[in-house]
């Protein structure tokens, strides 16, 4: 292939790699899965026995559980931070035969009026990263399945729940949130930032399959100094909102 001048600008589109995501098991896995990043939900989703564990997909960093609702064919499972490691295991859950996900998370706000908890359907990202260039060609941004989105927000208008629809700012260097940069995004319409969705969407799309993400309004970097804002104790926001998570990826 050509030599670009950076590496990362060297898309291949060749679906075949040397390394595969090819899983064997026994197990029989439900094709629906919710990725959530609140280790307190699944505490406690177990603790009221609403889930079990299904499957463990081994790591380098340390193995990854994956879980069952009893009540319904739909996995659960904590997120990896950061996009190599998430996008990583979703490419693993595909090999078990998962084609419909929901990714829940919070992020930092670049907005003021996003107020902690608000709901943030992800319609797009700003590619501000690199697992997404080894599925996408070179882009600034990266486009969210309509469909999907277009599902994702009948549910939620539906059961009268407020939220907005935008663009993900996607960094895989959370110290490095300059002003300059949060200007930036902020002037490209970016209403958060978080680490993963860039690349999400990206595999989503290469491996043909159905995918969305709500982000719920986190710590506010709209101001001089940093403002946490409490965001990750908001646990009936973050229980909940797995809750919705699971009811939308069961009726994709």
């Amino acid at each position: 292939m050509k030599k670009e001048k950076y590496p990362i600008l060297e898309f291949d589109p060749v679906k075949e790699a040397l390394i595969e995501p090819i899983i064997k098991t026994e197990v029989t896995v439900p094709n629906c899965i919710v990725i959530c990043f609140f280790k307190e939900v699944i505490t406690k989703l177990l603790e009221e026995k609403k889930i079990e564990p299904l499957i463990v997909l081994p790591g380098e960093a340390g193995d990854v559980q994956i879980y069952k609702y009893l009540d319904c064919d739909c996995c659960l499972v904590l997120g990896q931070l950061g996009s190599p490691a998430c996008a990583g295991f979703l490419e693993e859950y595909i090999a078990l035969g998962i084609n419909k996900v929901m990714f829940c998370g919070g992020g930092g706000v670049l907005r003021k009026d996003i107020t902690v908890g608000k709901l943030v359907v992800v319609d797009s990202a700003v590619r501000d990263e690199g697992t997404s260039y080894h599925y996408l060609p070179p882009s600034r941004e990266v486009q969210a399945n309509k469909q999907v989105i277009n599902h994702i927000t009948n549910y939620l208008n539906n059961h009268g729940i407020d939220y907005i629809v935008g663009k993900a700012w996607t960094t895989d260097a959370f110290f490095r949130e300059t002003r300059a940069k949060i200007a930036l995004r902020q002037k490209e319409g970016c209403l958060i930032v978080e680490m993963e969705q860039a690349a999400m969407i990206a595999v989503s799309q290469f491996r043909n399959i159905q995918y969305g993400a709500i982000i719920y309004g986190g710590d506010d970097l709209t101001n001089v100094e940093w403002d946490s804002r409490n965001w990750r104790h908001r646990t009936d926001i973050r229980y909940n909102l797995v809750d919705i998570c699971k009811e939308i990826v069961l009726s994709m």
